[in-house]
């Protein structure tokens, strides 16, 4: 029987949250009509809306719909960005409020819109430190902000990192940024359903999150834009959501969104009691077998739900190809293009080596994982280790 360990990259659906999306789907209207049916379908969109608020703490009006993770982190960086210098006189095509600080670390939904700024819009990317656990240098980030705070757009950094589950105290991160009037966004894809979310407590400006790591269909998700938050649109054609994203609204999707979300949140403090018991078999048994093993960002806060190791001498890709032969799916930090490996870039920006992000595996837990699933893949890994180790590597 398949062993399925990479809930980070998706989890299943919620039988629940399949019952009630295939209910709405069946629904007629559109949520912009003025007629009963389009009416009917609001009410379905804005209830949703309505839940996801009172899931994570924030006002329903901050609630915007998106299609995703990746759209809601463009929408923040491209338009927190594009607000903070509306109005202003540019020099030589460069902006006055230039600078986007975030990390190496960052998901590419945050860095590739980054980098597009600075390629199209005269942005200048800084990265903060951050040490091997992943947290960010705030030391180093006040004194930043104290010369350069008037040059800086905003703030990008993660709520917890999708590939080695460390966890970032943003709300320290944007009380300091408040101090020098500077927005902060925070992608919080990993963190809601997984630790304690609170929008409101978090002084943050906005947050982005999604369905389908909790529980929801692919293909929806949120930005989370408070009050006081000035973001300029990046999807024209219409007044949806507030004006910042245009684009017929989807009552099925946003009420499969909310049930998913609602549904992860309340069960939490039970998923993190069963996380953290499995997290220290999981470990326990990893380093029985191959004690050389590094556990990655385990020295900070970091999520129950998502670890990563790297396996001494060991290709990355070569523990998941023999994992998966044994019917165990996990993932790991690298991307292959061509036959050609790539390391982990957020592993690079923890400071590890190149072998060394070239050697991980994350394995990664969902509200579905049981003790049997830990123990066939420590049954599976002593032959995924040994043949890797043989294999060796080819480019790195």
């Amino acid at each position: 029987m398949a062993t399925y360990l990479d809930h980070a990259a998706t989890t299943p659906v919620r039988d629940s949250v399949i019952s009630l999306y295939a209910q709405k789907l069946q629904s007629i209207g559109n949520p912009s009509s003025v007629h009963g049916f389009g009416q009917k379908a609001r009410q379905v969109v804005e209830q949703a809306r309505e839940d996801i608020a009172q899931a994570i703490n924030c006002d329903r009006n901050e609630v915007v719909f998106t299609s995703g993770g990746t759209e809601s982190d463009n929408l923040a960086v491209k338009g927190i960005f594009a607000s903070r210098n509306e109005g202003l006189p540019s020099a030589d095509g460069v902006p006055p409020r230039s600078i986007v600080i975030s990390s190496g670390a960052e998901h590419h939904a945050v860095i590739e819109p980054i980098e597009w700024l600075v390629a199209e819009r005269g942005a200048e990317a800084v990265w903060i430190p951050l040490d091997s656990s992943g947290q960010p240098d705030l030391i180093w980030l006040e004194g930043f902000l104290a010369e350069n705070a008037h040059r800086v757009a905003l703030i990008s950094l993660m709520w917890a990192n999708n590939e080695t589950g460390s966890v970032t105290d943003v709300a320290a991160v944007a009380a300091l940024a408040a101090k020098f009037e500077v927005p902060v966004h925070s992608d919080a894809i990993a963190a809601v359903g997984h630790c304690k979310v609170d929008f409101a407590a978090s002084g943050l400006a906005a947050m982005s999150l999604t369905g389908h790591k909790i529980g929801a269909p692919v293909g929806r998700g949120a930005l989370i834009v408070g009050r006081k938050t000035k973001l300029q649109g990046q999807v024209q054609g219409g007044s949806h959501e507030r004006g910042l994203r245009a684009g017929t609204m989807d009552p099925a999707g946003s009420a499969a969104l909310a049930a998913a979300v609602t549904f992860a949140v309340a069960e939490l403090d039970q998923n993190l009691d069963l996380w953290r018991g499995l997290q220290q078999r999981l470990i326990d048994g990893v380093k029985a077998i191959a004690p050389e093993t590094v556990v990655v960002a385990q020295g900070g806060q970091h999520l129950y739900n998502i670890t990563n190791f790297i396996f001494d001498g060991c290709s990355g890709d070569s523990m998941l190809f023999m994992l998966d032969s044994a019917g165990v799916a996990v993932s790991n930090g690298s991307a292959c293009n061509a036959g050609v490996t790539s390391a982990s870039h957020v592993l690079e920006a923890l400071g590890f080596s190149t072998r060394a992000a070239s050697s991980c595996v994350r394995v990664s837990f969902g509200y579905e994982t049981t003790i049997a699933d830990i123990d066939a893949f420590l049954d599976a890994l002593p032959t995924a280790v040994q043949s890797a180790k043989t294999a060796g590597f080819t480019s790195v």
